[in-house]
Protein backbone atom coordinates (compact mmCIF):
# COMPACT_ATOMS: atom_id res chain seq x y z
CA UNK A 1 0.00 0.00 0.00
CA UNK A 2 2.81 2.40 0.95
CA UNK A 3 4.56 1.64 -2.34
CA UNK A 4 1.37 2.40 -4.25
CA UNK A 5 0.96 5.71 -2.41
CA UNK A 6 4.60 6.59 -3.09
CA UNK A 7 4.23 5.70 -6.76
CA UNK A 8 1.04 7.75 -6.96
CA UNK A 9 2.77 10.75 -5.39
CA UNK A 10 5.70 10.45 -7.79
CA UNK A 11 3.30 10.20 -10.70
CA UNK A 12 1.35 13.27 -9.52
CA UNK A 13 4.56 15.25 -9.08
CA UNK A 14 5.75 14.17 -12.52
CA UNK A 15 2.46 15.31 -14.01
CA UNK A 16 2.79 18.65 -12.23
CA UNK A 17 6.32 19.06 -13.55
CA UNK A 18 5.22 18.18 -17.08
CA UNK A 19 2.35 20.66 -16.83
CA UNK A 20 4.67 23.36 -15.48
CA UNK A 21 7.17 22.72 -18.27
CA UNK A 22 4.38 22.83 -20.83
CA UNK A 23 3.15 26.16 -19.51
CA UNK A 24 6.70 27.51 -19.50
CA UNK A 25 7.21 26.40 -23.10
CA UNK A 26 3.91 28.02 -24.09
CA UNK A 27 5.01 31.28 -22.45
CA UNK A 28 8.38 31.11 -24.18
CA UNK A 29 6.72 30.40 -27.53
CA UNK A 30 4.33 33.30 -27.04
CA UNK A 31 7.23 35.60 -26.14
CA UNK A 32 9.17 34.35 -29.17
CA UNK A 33 6.23 35.17 -31.44
CA UNK A 34 5.90 38.59 -29.80
CA UNK A 35 9.58 39.40 -30.31
CA UNK A 36 9.48 37.99 -33.84
CA UNK A 37 6.55 40.26 -34.66
CA UNK A 38 8.45 43.20 -33.18
CA UNK A 39 11.47 42.51 -35.41
CA UNK A 40 9.28 42.08 -38.50
CA UNK A 41 7.38 45.25 -37.69
CA UNK A 42 10.59 47.25 -37.27
CA UNK A 43 12.10 45.87 -40.47
CA UNK A 44 8.89 46.48 -42.42
CA UNK A 45 8.60 50.09 -41.25
CA UNK A 46 12.29 50.72 -41.92
CA UNK A 47 12.06 49.27 -45.43
CA UNK A 48 8.89 51.24 -46.11
CA UNK A 49 10.46 54.49 -44.93
CA UNK A 50 13.52 53.95 -47.12
CA UNK A 51 11.33 53.08 -50.11
CA UNK A 52 9.12 56.14 -49.67
CA UNK A 53 12.13 58.40 -49.12
CA UNK A 54 13.66 57.17 -52.37
CA UNK A 55 10.42 57.55 -54.33
CA UNK A 56 9.71 61.00 -52.90
CA UNK A 57 13.24 62.18 -53.70
CA UNK A 58 13.20 60.82 -57.24
CA UNK A 59 9.79 62.35 -57.97
CA UNK A 60 10.37 65.68 -56.22
CA UNK A 61 13.40 66.60 -58.32
CA UNK A 62 11.75 66.36 -61.77
CA UNK A 63 8.45 67.77 -60.51
CA UNK A 64 10.43 70.74 -59.20
CA UNK A 65 11.78 71.35 -62.71
CA UNK A 66 8.27 71.09 -64.15
CA UNK A 67 6.87 73.56 -61.62
CA UNK A 68 9.77 75.93 -62.23
CA UNK A 69 9.19 75.92 -65.99
CA UNK A 70 5.39 76.08 -66.07
CA UNK A 71 5.15 79.76 -65.16
CA UNK A 72 7.62 81.05 -67.77
CA UNK A 73 6.11 78.64 -70.35
CA UNK A 74 2.68 80.18 -69.72
CA UNK A 75 4.16 83.69 -70.04
CA UNK A 76 5.99 82.82 -73.29
CA UNK A 77 2.79 81.33 -74.73
CA UNK A 78 0.79 84.44 -73.87
CA UNK A 79 3.45 86.69 -75.44
CA UNK A 80 3.55 84.65 -78.65
CA UNK A 81 -0.23 84.56 -78.97
CA UNK A 82 -0.41 88.32 -78.43
CA UNK A 83 2.21 88.93 -81.15
CA UNK A 84 0.40 86.54 -83.54
CA UNK A 85 -2.83 88.45 -82.91
CA UNK A 86 -1.03 91.74 -83.65
CA UNK A 87 0.33 90.32 -86.92
CA UNK A 88 -3.17 89.20 -87.90
CA UNK A 89 -4.54 92.68 -87.23
CA UNK A 90 -1.76 94.41 -89.16
CA UNK A 91 -1.64 91.90 -92.01
CA UNK A 92 -5.14 90.42 -92.43
CA UNK A 93 -4.18 89.01 -95.84
CA UNK A 94 -1.00 86.96 -95.24
CA UNK A 95 -0.98 85.36 -98.68
CA UNK A 96 -1.98 81.88 -99.90
CA UNK A 97 1.13 80.03 -98.63
CA UNK A 98 0.84 81.30 -95.05
CA UNK A 99 -2.96 80.93 -95.15
CA UNK A 100 -2.56 77.28 -96.13
CA UNK A 101 -0.15 76.67 -93.25
CA UNK A 102 -2.52 78.42 -90.80
CA UNK A 103 -5.29 76.08 -91.91
CA UNK A 104 -3.03 73.03 -91.75
CA UNK A 105 -2.01 73.59 -88.11
CA UNK A 106 -5.48 74.95 -87.18
CA UNK A 107 -3.91 78.04 -85.62
CA UNK A 108 -7.14 79.27 -84.05
CA UNK A 109 -7.53 76.00 -82.14
CA UNK A 110 -3.85 76.01 -81.11
CA UNK A 111 -4.14 79.54 -79.72
CA UNK A 112 -7.31 78.63 -77.84
CA UNK A 113 -6.04 75.28 -76.53
CA UNK A 114 -2.48 76.19 -75.55
CA UNK A 115 -3.51 77.93 -72.32
CA UNK A 116 -5.71 74.98 -71.33
CA UNK A 117 -2.87 72.61 -72.13
CA UNK A 118 -0.46 74.41 -69.81
CA UNK A 119 -3.11 74.59 -67.08
CA UNK A 120 -3.73 70.83 -67.34
CA UNK A 121 0.02 70.29 -66.90
CA UNK A 122 -0.13 72.42 -63.75
CA UNK A 123 -3.06 70.35 -62.42
CA UNK A 124 -1.15 67.13 -63.16
CA UNK A 125 1.94 68.44 -61.37
CA UNK A 126 -0.22 69.39 -58.38
CA UNK A 127 -1.64 65.86 -58.33
CA UNK A 128 1.84 64.32 -58.33
CA UNK A 129 2.84 66.60 -55.45
CA UNK A 130 -0.26 65.48 -53.51
CA UNK A 131 0.69 61.84 -54.04
CA UNK A 132 4.24 62.47 -52.79
CA UNK A 133 2.84 64.30 -49.76
CA UNK A 134 0.50 61.37 -49.08
CA UNK A 135 3.43 58.95 -49.24
CA UNK A 136 5.36 61.07 -46.75
CA UNK A 137 2.32 61.44 -44.50
CA UNK A 138 1.67 57.70 -44.63
CA UNK A 139 5.20 56.70 -43.61
CA UNK A 140 5.82 59.75 -41.38
CA UNK A 141 9.52 59.69 -42.15
CA UNK A 142 10.23 62.54 -39.75
CA UNK A 143 7.92 61.31 -36.97
CA UNK A 144 9.39 58.07 -35.64
CA UNK A 145 8.64 59.15 -32.06
CA UNK A 146 5.33 59.85 -30.35
CA UNK A 147 3.95 63.14 -31.64
CA UNK A 148 0.52 64.80 -31.77
CA UNK A 149 -0.98 64.30 -35.24
CA UNK A 150 -4.27 64.65 -37.07
CA UNK A 151 -5.50 61.06 -37.23
CA UNK A 152 -7.61 61.93 -40.29
CA UNK A 153 -4.49 62.84 -42.29
CA UNK A 154 -3.16 59.33 -41.66
CA UNK A 155 -6.40 57.69 -42.77
CA UNK A 156 -6.63 59.87 -45.88
CA UNK A 157 -3.03 59.15 -46.87
CA UNK A 158 -3.70 55.41 -46.47
CA UNK A 159 -6.74 55.70 -48.73
CA UNK A 160 -4.56 57.49 -51.28
CA UNK A 161 -2.08 54.59 -51.17
CA UNK A 162 -4.95 52.12 -51.70
CA UNK A 163 -6.80 54.21 -54.30
CA UNK A 164 -5.84 51.90 -57.15
CA UNK A 165 -7.38 48.90 -55.35
CA UNK A 166 -10.58 50.85 -54.68
CA UNK A 167 -11.20 51.48 -58.38
CA UNK A 168 -13.39 49.29 -60.58
CA UNK A 169 -11.69 46.10 -61.76
CA UNK A 170 -12.67 42.82 -63.41
CA UNK A 171 -13.16 41.39 -59.91
CA UNK A 172 -15.47 44.06 -58.47
CA UNK A 173 -17.00 47.49 -59.13
CA UNK A 174 -15.55 50.60 -57.52
CA UNK A 175 -15.52 50.35 -53.73
CA UNK A 176 -17.16 53.38 -52.19
CA UNK A 177 -15.51 54.88 -49.10
CA UNK A 178 -17.73 56.76 -46.65
CA UNK A 179 -15.87 58.94 -44.15
CA UNK A 180 -17.75 59.92 -41.00
CA UNK A 181 -15.04 61.96 -39.31
CA UNK A 182 -15.45 63.76 -36.00
CA UNK A 183 -14.44 67.28 -37.05
CA UNK A 184 -13.90 68.29 -33.42
CA UNK A 185 -11.39 65.49 -32.79
CA UNK A 186 -8.16 66.99 -31.39
CA UNK A 187 -4.66 65.87 -32.33
CA UNK A 188 -3.73 62.42 -31.03
CA UNK A 189 -0.34 61.51 -29.57
CA UNK A 190 0.85 58.37 -31.36
CA UNK A 191 3.47 56.68 -33.51
CA UNK A 192 1.89 57.97 -36.71
CA UNK A 193 3.78 55.75 -39.15
CA UNK A 194 2.98 52.60 -37.20
CA UNK A 195 -0.68 53.55 -36.84
CA UNK A 196 -0.95 54.19 -40.57
CA UNK A 197 0.40 50.67 -41.11
CA UNK A 198 -2.50 49.38 -38.99
CA UNK A 199 -4.99 51.30 -41.14
CA UNK A 200 -3.36 49.86 -44.26
CA UNK A 201 -3.55 46.27 -43.00
CA UNK A 202 -7.21 46.55 -41.96
CA UNK A 203 -8.32 48.32 -45.14
CA UNK A 204 -6.41 45.90 -47.38
CA UNK A 205 -8.19 43.00 -45.69
CA UNK A 206 -11.50 44.82 -46.10
CA UNK A 207 -10.92 45.16 -49.85
CA UNK A 208 -10.02 41.46 -50.12
CA UNK A 209 -13.17 40.51 -48.18
CA UNK A 210 -15.37 42.70 -50.40
CA UNK A 211 -13.94 41.18 -53.59
CA UNK A 212 -14.60 37.68 -52.21
CA UNK A 213 -18.19 38.58 -51.28
CA UNK A 214 -18.82 40.19 -54.68
CA UNK A 215 -17.89 36.91 -56.37
CA UNK A 216 -20.60 35.24 -54.26
CA UNK A 217 -23.11 38.07 -54.67
CA UNK A 218 -22.73 40.16 -57.86
CA UNK A 219 -25.54 42.48 -56.66
CA UNK A 220 -23.32 43.70 -53.82
CA UNK A 221 -22.80 47.45 -53.52
CA UNK A 222 -19.25 47.47 -52.12
CA UNK A 223 -18.41 50.01 -49.47
CA UNK A 224 -16.08 50.75 -46.57
CA UNK A 225 -17.29 53.06 -43.80
CA UNK A 226 -14.69 54.81 -41.65
CA UNK A 227 -15.82 56.58 -38.48
CA UNK A 228 -13.79 58.52 -35.92
CA UNK A 229 -14.96 59.74 -32.54
CA UNK A 230 -13.69 60.61 -29.10
CA UNK A 231 -14.81 58.39 -26.22
CA UNK A 232 -13.75 59.89 -22.88
CA UNK A 233 -9.96 60.26 -23.14
CA UNK A 234 -9.59 57.89 -26.09
CA UNK A 235 -9.93 58.14 -29.85
CA UNK A 236 -11.95 55.43 -31.55
CA UNK A 237 -11.61 54.51 -35.22
CA UNK A 238 -14.16 52.11 -36.69
CA UNK A 239 -13.49 50.57 -40.11
CA UNK A 240 -16.48 48.64 -41.44
CA UNK A 241 -16.86 46.71 -44.68
CA UNK A 242 -19.67 44.70 -46.25
CA UNK A 243 -17.41 41.87 -47.31
CA UNK A 244 -17.62 38.13 -46.81
CA UNK A 245 -17.32 38.29 -43.01
CA UNK A 246 -15.65 35.94 -40.52
CA UNK A 247 -17.26 33.03 -38.66
CA UNK A 248 -17.14 33.07 -34.86
CA UNK A 249 -14.74 30.13 -34.66
CA UNK A 250 -12.20 31.93 -36.81
CA UNK A 251 -12.78 35.35 -35.24
CA UNK A 252 -10.96 34.39 -32.04
CA UNK A 253 -7.79 33.56 -34.01
CA UNK A 254 -7.43 36.49 -36.41
CA UNK A 255 -4.84 38.28 -34.26
CA UNK A 256 -2.72 35.15 -33.77
CA UNK A 257 0.68 35.22 -35.53
CA UNK A 258 0.80 33.30 -38.83
CA UNK A 259 -2.97 32.66 -38.83
CA UNK A 260 -4.62 33.33 -42.18
CA UNK A 261 -7.68 32.18 -44.10
CA UNK A 262 -6.21 33.26 -47.44
CA UNK A 263 -4.83 30.77 -49.98
CA UNK A 264 -1.13 29.93 -49.86
CA UNK A 265 0.89 32.75 -51.34
CA UNK A 266 -1.78 35.40 -50.76
CA UNK A 267 -1.28 36.06 -47.06
CA UNK A 268 1.35 35.60 -44.37
CA UNK A 269 -0.93 35.82 -41.35
CA UNK A 270 1.24 38.62 -39.93
CA UNK A 271 -0.69 41.78 -40.84
CA UNK A 272 -3.39 41.69 -38.17
CA UNK A 273 -1.01 40.21 -35.59
CA UNK A 274 1.39 43.13 -36.10
CA UNK A 275 -1.53 45.56 -36.08
CA UNK A 276 -2.73 44.18 -32.76
CA UNK A 277 0.75 44.49 -31.28
CA UNK A 278 1.15 48.08 -32.51
CA UNK A 279 -2.17 49.12 -30.98
CA UNK A 280 -1.99 47.21 -27.69
CA UNK A 281 1.73 47.39 -26.87
CA UNK A 282 2.96 50.56 -28.58
CA UNK A 283 -0.15 52.62 -27.84
CA UNK A 284 -1.70 50.87 -24.79
CA UNK A 285 -4.95 50.61 -26.70
CA UNK A 286 -7.27 47.90 -27.96
CA UNK A 287 -8.09 46.41 -31.35
CA UNK A 288 -11.19 44.24 -31.69
CA UNK A 289 -13.29 42.86 -34.50
CA UNK A 290 -17.02 42.17 -34.79
CA UNK A 291 -18.28 40.13 -37.70
CA UNK A 292 -21.09 38.11 -39.19
CA UNK A 293 -20.66 35.78 -42.14
CA UNK A 294 -22.02 37.39 -45.30
CA UNK A 295 -22.50 40.74 -43.56
CA UNK A 296 -18.93 42.00 -43.25
CA UNK A 297 -16.61 43.10 -40.45
CA UNK A 298 -16.06 46.13 -38.29
CA UNK A 299 -12.63 46.65 -36.74
CA UNK A 300 -12.66 48.91 -33.69
CA UNK A 301 -9.40 50.61 -32.73
CA UNK A 302 -9.12 52.58 -29.50
CA UNK A 303 -6.02 54.37 -28.21
CA UNK A 304 -5.50 57.02 -25.51
CA UNK A 305 -5.44 60.62 -26.72
CA UNK A 306 -2.19 61.11 -24.81
CA UNK A 307 0.59 58.56 -24.51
Amino acid sequence: MAELLTTGLHHARAQEQIQAQKQQLERQLKEFHRQHLRVLQTEKMSSLSQLVAGIAHEINNPIGFIYGNLEPAATYAEDMMRIIAMYQNCFPDPGPEIEAEINRVDLLFVMTDLGRLIESMRVGADRISEIVLSLRTFSRLDESEVKPVDIHDGIDSTLMILDNRLQETDESPRIRVIKNYDASLPFVECYAGKLNQVFLNIMSNAIDAIITQYKLDPTLYPQIVIQTLQVDNKVEVRIQDNGVGIDQGTLSQIFDPFFTTKPIGQGTGMGLAMSHQIVTEDHQGSLTCESEVGKGCVFILRIPMNQ
